[in-house]
């Protein structure tokens, strides 16, 4: 049933409907805003694909697609089958880590770490949008961010990642290397004997950590081996290594970091930082990009939004790639001389912008399952929307509770949605969530309270809630609709019983809970529609009738 939900995406990919414009286009970062973390990257012929990471949540590893750079598209995600992998029990931060996605005489394969159950795995697939096979376990491959190198002039392929420190002894905290296995591309499995390849990061005596998210390519001759230092925080970078042989040695750039945002100053109008986890691309202009993490903080190192694809442009400086070396910002804005190619069906997905969620065919691939998916909980029709049942479970747990997501994409943004829910016990509720984990979400919800229709404000508190607001509903009508609005730091709480007159229900609640700071996360804030009978059993159910979403950002204005 959840496949036949979710919008299909034709088998025959070709036939993506896409129109070119012949202005040059102006590439608006982050190209994917919002909770798109570790991407990476591929180019097959005239089309672009990158991967995402998405921890606990379900589908897993979205499949982006663009012919411009800009103008992007969701067409499949990896993990789509509960048979593949879920992520019951575990922390929505945990699940899967940092993929890397290639392409190979026909084949595309997505290396990823489940981080604490099946380790390092391969997927392969025909198509870029799937189906993808069923995770082949590497366990050679003891660490994290596998990527596979595949050089075309011997046809051997490598698979290189983030292991421990030295015969697992760190001299400091954060002290890692990495790792490189030749890799049986047909059989999915290591080759012979592995290989250390970088100790600590470009300078052991510095105490360099977290060196992470490594890619090789080859360029003029020279491997170029490239590597996020510092941890995916302010103090992230890019580092470059180079060597003649695959197998090295390899040598620091004398210029690294190639990429990093740190040591800025911190009162800088709308500030871009923890740039990293970079990997490097030729554009549809012959040019050569780079594109990678990076977070846009409302105040000091607080965000919401989480980890977000940004671009910037790459140059070779005697065969060394160089984006923003560290004195410069990163610009919101890079003009190019590529010809913008939009996608029809595409969801926006930079700068400003708005658009509604309607449910009647179906659930968008982009759209968010807490860990597993099961298709019995809900259903889609035109007449009611999204119509999700009332389980037991619920959000403050580790498990599959009744609620589906979208990602919060702008530090100020509206969500809204109108569902129709009449409960019966104090225990039954439904209505519109902000969340960051299972510890950090607001719940505005329709319950009961001594027998009586309420609207409710909850805040998450360890495994409870604790209540913020509640105020009687006079309507006795079954519909009510919930708005949330965010700025920055402050979350304000709307409701109303004709979708016209809108009610404040809490202004301006502390947002900075719901950050990926303040949860020691990696995982950023997600719109979610959420029905729940609390711990107990229930024939109950809570129909949403769209979702709508507007982001208005002063960076773009």
């Amino acid at each position: 049933m959840f496949k036949n939900l979710m919008i299909a995406v034709s088998t025959a990919f070709c036939l993506v409907t896409s129109y070119t414009l012949p202005a040059q286009t102006t590439l608006v970062n982050p190209i994917l805003t919002g909770f798109y973390p570790d991407p990476s990257i591929v180019r097959v012929g005239a089309d672009y694909y990158s991967v995402h990471s998405t921890f606990s949540y379900f589908p897993g590893l979205p499949i982006m697609h663009s012919r411009d750079l800009k103008n992007w598209k969701q067409i499949g995600n990896v993990i789509n089958r509960p048979s593949q992998m879920e992520f019951m029990g575990e922390r929505m931060t945990r699940g899967l880590f940092a993929p890397a996605i290639t392409h190979y005489k026909g084949t595309y394969y997505v290396t990823c770490t489940d981080i604490d159950h099946d380790g390092n795995f391969v997927v392969t697939s025909k198509n870029p949008a799937g189906p993808y096979s069923n995770p082949v376990k590497i366990p050679q491959v003891k660490g994290i961010d596998p990527s596979i190198y595949f050089d075309e002039e011997t046809d051997k392929a490598y698979i290189i990642y983030n292991s421990d420190a030295p015969d697992r002894k760190p001299l400091y905290s954060g002290h890692r290397t990495i790792r490189m296995y030749e890799f049986d591309y047909k059989n999915l499995t290591v080759l012979g004997e592995e290989k250390q390849l970088v100790n600590g990061g470009v300078d052991l005596s510095k105490k360099p950590v977290w060196i992470e998210g490594p890619h090789i390519l080859k360029h003029n001759g020279w491997y170029i081996l490239y590597a996020a230092e510092g941890g995916t925080s302010v103090n992230h970078s890019q580092v470059a290594l180079r060597s003649k042989d695959i197998w090295g040695p390899y040598v620091p750039f004398e210029g690294n970091p190639v990429l990093t945002q740190r040591g800025l100053p911190a009162d800088r109008p709308n500030p871009i930082t923890s740039a990293g986890h970079a990997q490097f691309i030729e554009g549809p202009d012959g040019n050569w990009y780079s594109i990678f993490l990076a977070v846009r903080p409302y105040e000091g190192d607080y965000y919401n939004t989480g980890r977000e694809m940004f671009i910037a442009p790459l140059t070779w400086v005697n065969d060394w790639p160089m984006i923003e070396h560290g004195e410069k910002a990163i610009e919101y804005q890079y003009k190019t001389n590529i010809k913008e190619v939009k996608q029809k069906g595409a969801l926006p997905q930079n700068g400003n912008f708005a658009y509604t969620m309607t449910f009647d065919k179906g659930l968008d691939l982009s759209m968010l399952f807490l860990r597993t998916v099961d298709s019995s909980s809900f259903k889609t029709s035109k007449a009611n929307g999204l119509t999700l049942t009332l389980k037991p479970e619920t959000i403050s747990e580790a498990g599959n509770p009744s609620f589906v997501g979208k990602r919060q994409q702008h530090l100020t943004s509206t969500a809204e949605t109108e569902v129709s829910f009449s409960p019966k016990t104090d225990n039954e509720k439904a209505g519109l969530v902000i969340f960051q984990d299972e510890r950090h979400f607001y719940f505005a919800a329709k319950s009961k309270s001594g027998g009586k229709d309420v609207i409710q404000l909850f805040k998450s508190k360890d495994k409870t809630l604790e209540l913020v607001t509640e105020v009687p509903l006079t309507s006795s009508a079954a519909r009510v609709n919930f708005k949330i609005q965010s700025e920055g730091a402050l979350y304000s709480f709307y409701y109303s019983t004709d979708g016209k007159n809108w009610k404040l229900l809490k202004d301006q609640v502390d947002g900075k809970f719901l950050s990926t700071k303040a949860a020691n996360s990696f995982i950023g804030c997600v719109y979610g529609l959420y029905a729940t009978s609390s711990g107990e059993k229930s024939g109950n159910s809570a129909s949403f009738k769209y979702l709508k979403y507007k982001g208005d950002d002063p960076m773009y204005k």
